[in-house]
């Protein structure tokens, strides 16, 4: 993948989360790092291709610059990825052809924001969907929901995806009134919220396991505590034979895993079932979020780091949430979890070599384009350097879903 258009460009991700708690797609959004230079909209939509190809998984994409938006709309994206058109740029006269055109080949559009006049009649039916934000929203106010699109008066209803929640209630609210999806996850609230924290018997397994395999044990050892959980021994074969993995031979047992594995391999995909554990609905996507942070941080360790270090920053984003999901501090928790000590310096103090790959990777998950500029130079890394990680690394997570 060499595509300069990747070095002028800064990327921010959120999860499309249904209300069956499942991610149904990627909001990737765009941000000029210098909004004045003219951007290469073919060159970007071929960057993208090569993740998102046809017949993948869904990509919604937020472009924030209407000149660059402008010229991707003209350059007719594949119809497998989804275009924000805000909705001042769907009311303006002198983007219908544009967006017709687009309607015509196939492409899919998302309204985004309230319009705050009518919608030229010839785009409406160009819409499959509205975003929607939580404060902006009357249903959320107790007010009757509207009966047609936003600004039309025409008797045509289009579903509806809410941004901006915040927290538990108000994400079971954007539900109840209708909404087929949430765009992000309000994980602090979900951690805080959960009935009881993440201590299933199989997380037991998994971290003696772990601390087994940090100690080297034999594999009759290993074998043997493995037995006491057979659904965990089935999910462990399934993650390592995942198209993720890039294995050329089919893993048949634990003692084969083990013995093509290696045990530092071995135990990066023990700390993913680890973060995948738990069995609370709303904690689907905080688990997707913690697997897809130690992807990408796998991915930004490849530009200079050498086997141990990616492993390492593989194992320290998957176990970035786990202070939530065990509601324990990281100082106590991972007392009974052995982790390398850079790893614990990043968890447990937010120090050491391993905390700027934290910090871009919370930035990439937020809005703001400054904070991802500001990890990003305390990374010392450039932008196509990290895009081009981000990606990657996007594919992969896809492949584990």
């Amino acid at each position: 993948m060499d595509h300069p258009i990747l070095g002028q460009i800064a990327l921010s991700y959120s999860p499309v989360i249904d209300r069956n708690r499942a991610v149904t797609a990627t909001r990737l959004t765009v941000w000029p790092i210098n909004p004045s230079q003219r951007l290469d909209a073919a060159a970007l939509l071929a960057a993208l291709g090569e993740v998102w190809p046809v017949g993948g998984p869904g990509l919604w994409l937020n472009v924030a610059n209407e000149s660059l938006l402008q010229d991707l709309m003209a350059a007719q994206p594949g119809t497998h990825i989804f275009i924000e058109v805000p909705a001042f740029m769907a009311c303006d006269p002198a983007n219908v052809d544009a967006l017709c055109t687009l309607q015509a080949n196939g492409s899919t559009m998302l309204l985004k924001g309230r319009p705050l006049g009518e919608l030229p009649k010839e785009v409406l039916p160009c819409f499959k969907q509205s975003i929607i934000d939580y404060e902006d929203d009357r249903r959320n106010d107790g007010t009757p929901a509207p009966q047609a699109a936003p600004g039309a008066g025409n008797g045509r209803s289009i579903s509806h995806i809410q941004v901006g929640v915040s927290n538990v209630a108000e994400m079971e609210a954007a539900f109840r009134h209708g909404a087929t999806a949430v765009l992000g996850w309000p994980i602090d609230d979900v951690t805080q919220g959960t009935s009881k924290p993440a201590d299933q018997p199989a997380l037991q397994v998994i971290v003696q396991l772990i601390d087994q395999v940090h100690r080297q044990e034999e594999i009759d050892v290993l074998e043997n505590t493995l037995k006491h959980d057979p659904p965990l021994a089935y999910k462990l074969m399934r993650y390592i034979n995942s198209p993720a993995f890039g294995l050329s031979v089919e893993i048949s047992s634990f003692r084969h895993a083990i013995m093509i594995l290696g045990y530092q391999r071995l135990k990066r995909w023990l700390a993913l079932l680890l973060a995948t554990a738990s069995k609370d609905p709303n904690m689907k996507p905080v688990m997707f979020a913690a697997v897809r942070r130690g992807i990408i941080m796998e991915e930004l360790a490849k530009v200079s780091g050498n086997e141990e270090m990616r492993n390492e920053l593989f194992i320290c984003g998957v176990f970035s949430l786990l202070d939530r999901m065990f509601r324990q501090p990281f100082s106590e928790l991972l007392k009974t979890i052995p982790v390398p000590e850079r790893v614990f310096q990043a968890l447990a103090d937010q120090t050491g070599p391993y905390e700027p790959y934290c910090k871009l990777v919370q930035a990439m998950e937020g809005s703001d384009v400054f904070d991802i500029k500001d990890a990003a130079d305390h990374l010392m890394m450039g932008f196509s350097e990290i895009n081009h990680a981000v990606l990657a690394a996007m594919s992969s997570a896809s492949q584990l879903e």
